[in-house]
């Protein structure tokens, strides 16, 4: 029998809010301490998205160590500027007052630390619409996307099957495939559909918009019989 979709988990970064300019001037300000020139901004792109310690030792090549040192020269600066370096991307209220109407709860599995994503959601007034934020600890456990989303469903007692994993990067993709839960790559935010796709994306939004048409979808198949 079809598992009715229920509960929708939703990342923060690229899905909820564009944090572009917050997070690429952080780490600037991280790499600057090392004595590490940026040319632009924009070179920082791939670092939205995946945890942050992770990408220091990927992406630049820090062994563990700095790249620790780095995570906290980075949250010098975010915490308390960076953060509100933010924006909410349009159609995105609609779109979780629409959900919310329509009987779904919302979540939001980040691997950003909890306590700088429930300041961000509380600041621009997204926190409303979300039964439950979670993302990693400021320790670095808990910081992969499969473990945040474990978190969300073990804590809130829902059901794999009922549950679908909303966000802009493979490591969402892959996390959700890892808990059993459907996925929706979107394109609005900092990864491309190659990248998506190639995670393995059960759908991809293009828009905004495509998301509530997504989820209806979901629920034509369950009441036909079908699965997600």
């Amino acid at each position: 029998m079809a598992e009715l979709l229920q509960s929708i988990l939703f990342d923060l970064d690229g899905t909820l809010t564009d944090p572009k300019e917050g997070i690429t001037r952080s780490v600037e300000y991280a790499l600057n301490k090392f004595g590490i020139q940026v040319e632009h901004p924009d070179v920082l792109l791939p670092y939205i998205g995946p945890p942050l310690y992770d990408s220091f030792v990927e992406l630049q090549g820090f062994p563990g160590e700095q790249a620790l040192r780095a995570v906290e020269y980075y949250r010098e600066r975010y915490k308390t500027i960076g953060l509100y370096e933010n924006s909410v991307i349009p159609g995105i209220p609609r779109l979780l007052e629409e959900l919310l109407e329509s009987g779904y709860s919302l979540y939001v599995a980040t691997s950003k630390p909890t306590v700088f994503a429930e300041e961000i959601l509380r600041h621009y007034g997204l926190d409303r619409y979300f039964k439950h934020v979670a993302g990693s600890n400021l320790d670095g456990t808990r910081s992969k996307k499969s473990e945040v989303i474990r978190y969300v469903l073990d804590e809130n007692g829902i059901r794999a099957e009922q549950a679908l994993m909303i966000g802009d990067r493979k490591h969402d993709i892959i996390g959700a495939k890892a808990c059993g839960v459907a996925s929706a790559g979107v394109l609005f935010g900092y990864g491309s559909e190659e990248e998506l796709a190639g995670a393995g994306a059960d759908y991809i939004a293009r828009r905004v918009a495509d998301i509530a048409g997504i989820i209806r979808s979901i629920g034509q198949a369950v009441s036909f019989g079908g699965g997600v």
